[in-house]
């Protein structure tokens, strides 16, 4: 089942059922994306048409923020739980180790790229890491992009997570559907939270909605204008759109 958020059709799964869905697609060697949805990811959309239909354009569209989940159980998801990015990404890859699929990153920097893998592998012996790629900060001319595409699928990938950040992986991962043969990933500040590089907010802070403050603080320089200016605008649209002012 799908609700609208402001407009972004989030799907109303678990981990569990999230996990088996991107199982399933890794098996049949298909292309598809996943998007881990925030306030962040629905005010980008909001303010931007072509962004909103990337991200509805998307093959499975989980709840990653406490505030998506409280506004998809006043719609009438009362069992509604939170999909956190880094734990789908944890639960899929120990699913794709049981199930011996072959996985792969794309995003980070090379030494977070590095203890991530490191990390995963320890936790799962039978992980089958077939590719892995800290691309660089410019944009990769059309031959280098190519040469990326043809390396992923030579590869034997099946699932790739990708960490660029938003909007950015998911624009990445729109361009890239039907051309790259594996289920996209997109997670987000996950590469780095396994790599030990940041901080992961404490989980009374998850649950209860103030994850925000607590990165804000860690990140102020770079996260400000994420939190203290799409926070106040999505509590006053999705206030709106419940009350039916807005569509």
């Amino acid at each position: 089942m799908k609700i609208s958020l402001l407009g972004v059709q989030i799907d109303s799964v678990s981990y569990f059922t999230a996990t088996h869905q991107v199982i399933e697609w890794a098996q049949q060697s298909v292309g598809r994306c996943v998007c881990c949805a925030n306030v962040h990811m629905l005010m980008e959309a909001h303010d931007s048409c072509n962004f909103m239909n990337i991200i509805n354009q998307s093959d499975l569209i989980v709840p990653d923020g406490m505030p998506l989940v409280w506004l998809m159980r006043a719609k009438g998801c009362g069992d509604q739980k939170r999909v956190y990015g880094p734990t789908l990404m944890s639960c899929i890859v120990a699913a794709a180790a049981r199930g011996k699929i072959p996985i792969g990153f794309y995003g980070g920097k090379p030494e977070v790229l590095e203890a991530l893998v490191g990390r995963l592998q320890t936790q799962n012996l039978d992980l089958n890491v077939a590719y892995s790629l800290s691309p660089p900060f410019h944009a990769l001319s059309l031959a280098e992009d190519d040469q990326v595409i043809e390396q992923i699928n030579q590869s034997g990938v099946n699932i790739l997570f990708v960490g660029l950040g938003c909007p950015l992986q998911e624009k990445w991962m729109a361009a890239h559907k039907g051309r790259i043969h594996a289920v996209m990933v997109g997670v987000g500040a996950a590469f780095d939270f396994y790599a030990g590089v940041k901080a992961q907010a404490p989980e009374w802070m998850q649950a209860t909605g103030l994850e925000w403050l607590f990165r804000l603080t860690t990140e102020p320089g770079r996260l400000w204008k994420r939190y203290l200016i799409h926070n106040p605008r999505f509590i006053f649209l999705a206030i709106a759109e419940l009350c039916g002012l807005i569509r």
